[in-house]
């Protein structure tokens, strides 16, 4: 089962839960829209690479949609559109006025240089600018992108629409980020797991873990 069938498996599971009507059902797993592009880049020994990038913007229905951009080998339109969904139902559990969207680029951002990261972002961006906005949708860093990737997706941005530092979270705190988001994630995991390991009377001090990569 992937991830798509996985989370629209546990979405039809609550929702039987919660009595919500067929339709309602039906139309919060089709998401908003769906959006493919090719990225070619020139690459830093004068060949030309083309990659393939995602955004699926599952819902708006509660504000603006938010969700992360992530650079993976194994990025495909079946976990984008998973993620996309999982962040609607994870801003709306929160109670925070966003929908959700997620992104991603099928690469390996360790075999790329920084300029070449630099390029595809950028030609990425400029594939979707007009369908993002600090009113329709917010990126932020996933796995494989961070705070540097945000800015060059807010550089790129602006010189279609203007100044917008709100057009993405997580960039950099000299351009009007957060102090601590870089660690947020993870943080937000240790208290996870604090808070699982209490349910059953234990502690984080003497268990082992394994951490995939």
């Amino acid at each position: 089962m992937n991830a798509l069938a996985a989370t629209s498996r546990n979405f039809k599971q609550a929702a039987k839960l919660l009595g919500l009507d067929s339709k309602l059902e039906k139309s919060l797993l089709i998401p908003f829209r769906e959006i493919k592009v090719e990225c070619t880049i020139p690459k830093d020994d004068g060949t030309l690479a083309s990659y393939v990038g995602f955004r699926v913007q599952h819902d708006n229905a509660r504000g603006p949609m938010k969700g992360g951009i992530r650079y993976h080998h194994e990025v495909d339109p079946d976990e984008v559109n998973a993620l996309a969904q999982l962040m609607t139902w994870k801003t709306a559990v929160a109670n925070i006025p966003y929908g959700g969207a997620k992104g991603g680029i099928g690469c390996s951002p360790g075999d790329l240089s920084i300029s070449e990261l630099e390029r595809l972002t950028r030609v990425f961006t400029q594939k979707i600018h007009d369908l993002i906005g600090i009113h329709t949708d917010v990126p932020a860093p996933d796995m494989g992108t961070n705070a540097q990737t945000m800015a060059w997706i807010l550089d790129e941005y602006s010189k279609f629409h203007g100044y917008s530092p709100a057009v993405v979270t997580g960039k950099p705190v000299d351009l009007g980020g957060s102090l601590g988001r870089d660690a947020a994630t993870g943080r937000g995991v240790l208290f996870a797991t604090e808070a699982l390991l209490a349910e059953h009377g234990k502690g984080i001090a003497g268990q082992r873990f394994v951490i995939q990569r």
